[in-house]
C-alpha cells in the first residue's frame, strides 16, 4: 500500500489560529492609530469644494457649463477634512448673482469670507484660483431674416437661382442667449439638404440648429417654405471677326489670319436674341502691353444674359516693321 507524505507547505491549525490573532491585532492597532490620528487638529489639505450658482434662471441662461467646484486649502480636524476631501454629505457653497450677464468672472477674494464662515469649524487657508470664469447671458427674443445656407444644397451644372429666394414666413423668431443670437447678424441660415437642383424649387424644410445650440435656443417655427425659380444656361461658341482700333500703319499682327473663338453660357430663354447679334474681337492698340508687345482681345458687345465669356487666344502678338 503506497505511503502518503505530509506536504511541507501546509500550515497546522494551531499556527493558522496564531496568524489570525496577529492579523487582527495589526488591524486593530492600525484602526486605533487612524482613529486617534483623525481626532487630532491642525491637519492641512487641498480639496475641490462643491459650489452651486443661484440666479434668475427664467431670464438668464449659462452659455457654457458652470464650474461645479472650487479648489481651496483648508486646515482643521482630521475627520472634518476627510469628509470634505471625499465630499461626504457636504452641502455646496452658493454663489448668488443678482445680474449674472453684467460680468464674466468673480474674484475668489470676494468669496473668502463667506466661504470661510460656511465651512466652519474647518479653517479656510485660501483659494488656489484668483478668479472663477463663467458666461451667463440674458434670454432675449429676436427676429431673423432667413437666407439659404450655401453649404446645404447644390445646383446642377449650368443652373443658377433666378432673382430672390422667397420664404414663407418671411421672418424667423428665436429665443435664447443674447450673445448667441446676436452672432447670427440678423440672418438665419436655412438648410435645404438637396443636391443637383435643376428645376423650380418649392418645398417646406425643417429649421435646424447645430447640436451644441439645440439646448440653448428655441425656434418659434418648426419649418419654413422655400420657393425659387432657376435659370438654365446652355453652352455655345462663335467665331469672331477681328476689329483693329488705333493701329499705326507700321504695326501688324504676327498672324493676320487668326480667327478668335468665343465660348459662353447663354440663358436658354435668350437664345433667340443671341442669333441676331454680331460679335467682334476688339484689338485696341492703345491698350497694348509695351513690355511684350501683346494686346488682350476684348469681346463686343457683352449682353447681360451671357456669362463665363472667354476668348481663345486671349492675347495677340504684334509685329513692328
Amino acid at each position: 500500500m503506497p505511503e502518503h507524505k505530509n506536504s511541507s507547505w501546509r500550515i497546522s491549525s494551531k499556527k493558522l489560529s496564531n496568524l489570525k490573532v496577529v492579523v487582527l491585532c495589526i488591524l486593530a492597532a492600525t484602526t486605533f492609530w487612524i482613529l486617534n490620528a483623525l481626532n487630532k487638529d491642525n491637519y492641512n489639505t487641498i480639496v475641490d469644494y462643491p459650489i452651486q450658482w443661484e440666479f434668475d434662471r427664467e431670464n438668464f441662461v449659462p452659455v457654457k457649463p458652470l464650474p461645479e467646484s472650487v479648489q481651496i486649502q483648508i486646515s482643521g480636524n482630521g475627520w472634518d477634512l476627510l469628509r470634505k476631501y471625499f465630499n461626504l454629505n457636504e452641502p455646496p457653497f452658493s454663489i448668488i448673482l443678482a445680474e449674472p450677464s453684467s460680468r464674466s468672472f468673480i474674484l475668489t477674494s470676494e468669496l473668502k469670507r463667506p466661504l470661510g464662515e460656511f465651512i466652519t469649524p474647518t479653517q479656510l487657508e485660501g483659494l488656489l484660483e484668483d478668479t472663477i470664469h463663467f458666461q451667463i447671458d440674458k434670454i432675449i427674443t429676436q427676429t431673423l431674416i432667413p437666407v439659404l445656407d450655401t453649404a446645404g444644397y447644390s445646383l446642377a451644372k449650368n443652373i443658377e437661382i433666378e432673382e430672390e429666394v422667397q420664404f414663407l414666413p418671411a421672418k424667423i423668431t428665436l429665443k435664447g442667449p443674447s450673445s448667441i443670437l446676436e452672432a447670427f447678424n440678423g440672418k438665419f441660415p436655412v438648410q435645404l439638404n438637396e443636391s443637383k437642383i435643376d428645376s423650380r424649387f418649392s418645398k417646406k424644410v425643417a429649421l435646424t440648429l447645430n447640436k451644441n445650440l439645440e439646448e440653448l435656443i428655441q425656434i418659434e417655427q418648426p419649418e419654413i417654405e422655400v420657393n425659387f425659380e432657376i435659370v438654365r444656361y446652355l453652352e455655345g461658341n462663335k467665331r469672331l471677326k477681328v476689329k483693329k482700333i488705333n493701329f499705326p500703319r507700321s504695326v501688324t499682327l504676327e498672324n493676320e489670319e487668326i480667327t478668335p473663338m468665343m465660348t459662353y453660357l447663354v440663358d436658354e430663354k435668350k437664345v433667340g436674341e443671341l442669333k441676331d447679334m454680331e460679335f467682334e474681337a476688339i484689338l485696341n492698340y492703345s491698350t497694348r502691353n509695351r513690355e511684350d508687345s501683346t494686346i488682350t482681345l476684348s469681346i463686343s458687345p457683352k449682353p447681360t444674359f451671357l456669362k463665363d465669356l472667354k476668348i481663345d487666344p486671349p492675347l495677340i502678338k504684334l509685329k513692328y516693321e
